[in-house]
């Protein structure tokens, strides 16, 4: 698997573990109950889950992650249209398209993406641009301080899977990847699940989110 990681303090605090890699060297996988950092592959943790049942688009090649039996869901945002960061392998781009379900992406293939269901981060929008669409899509927690998972992609195509461990409101999240991700290139990106969910995995280190033990997570997005 090709990455690479780093840590960075952003001048607001906020603290970010980021794994740089391709959109072609990630999938998502279904680890449920488990942690990321229990897992063999490397990666952050994906979007929410309600139970087993997972309550946003988690896809690859147009399969829902969740095994027959173990779970349901992965084909829809429930409840409301979200951000989704889409992998096209067709046409070798990445986009964030805000829907409900699956058969509403725009693919070149329907047999050849990913896709993670998450709140959009509108990154190459102002902060009031971003938050009316984050309300939305049903922010959660918004402005509490929370540990927080993100997405983001620049203009070369490069993929970050960004953690912080600082309990933290979105805004300030996103000014910190606005800040020190990318080097000013980002155009777009999600936000996933946080709190507890919030962990990550890499041959560097790991984080098992704020709880006093490792939450259970359903599914992730990892590395190859």
């Amino acid at each position: 698997m090709a990455y690479t990681f780093s840590t960075v303090t952003a001048s607001n605090g906020v603290k970010l573990y980021a794994i740089k890699t391709s959109p072609k060297e990630v999938y998502i996988k279904w680890i449920g109950p488990s942690s990321v950092p229990a897992q063999s592959t490397y990666g952050v943790n994906g979007g929410f889950f309600e139970g087993s049942r997972l309550l946003q688009i988690a896809v690859n090649n147009g399969n829902t992650v969740a095994p027959t039996g173990q779970g349901t869901g992965g084909s829809e945002n429930v409840s409301h249209a979200r951000g989704t960061l889409v992998w096209d392998a067709k046409y070798e781009e990445l986009s964030v398209q805000v829907v409900k379900t699956t058969s509403e992406l725009a693919l070149g293939n329907r047999n050849s993406y990913w896709a993670q269901g998450g709140i959009s981060l509108k990154l190459s929008s102002s902060e009031s641009v971003w938050r009316t669409q984050a309300n939305k899509e049903n922010i959660q927690n918004p402005d509490g301080g929370a540990c927080r998972t993100a997405a983001v992609y620049n203009n070369t195509k490069n993929l970050w899977l960004v953690v912080t461990d600082t309990k933290t409101t979105a805004a300030k999240f996103r000014a910190a990847i606005l800040e020190k991700i990318g080097s000013g290139t980002l155009v777009d990106g999600i936000m996933l699940d946080g709190s507890g969910s919030s962990q990550y995995k890499v041959a560097e280190g790991s984080y098992s989110g704020s709880d006093s033990t490792p939450r259970p997570v359903y599914q992730m997005m990892a590395l190859r």
